[in-house]
């Protein structure tokens, strides 16, 4: 039994870029996403290098009560579908 797929849409969230275009542009362009951990202090880790979404605000996609109840990681998905 064969079954056919149809992608309507690719939402992306990403080190490189906050949504699609912006994000294939900066893979074309040969763009890197990776930096110094700015979030938080990370200075007590081994580590301080990581890839981070900046710029992102979750208010343009979720409604402000609503962006209170979750965490990050779940506004991004939200705002990528």
């Amino acid at each position: 039994m064969s079954r056919r797929v149809v992608v309507t849409a690719v939402g992306l969230i990403s080190p490189v870029g906050i949504g699609t275009e912006a994000s294939w542009e900066a893979i074309r362009s040969g763009r890197c996403g990776i930096g110094r951990i700015t979030a938080f202090d990370a200075s007590a880790f081994s580590c301080q290098i990581a890839g981070e979404v900046k710029g992102f605000d979750p208010y343009l996609y979720i409604e402000k009560k609503e962006v209170k109840k979750m965490a990050r990681f779940i506004q991004f998905a939200i705002a990528a579908a």
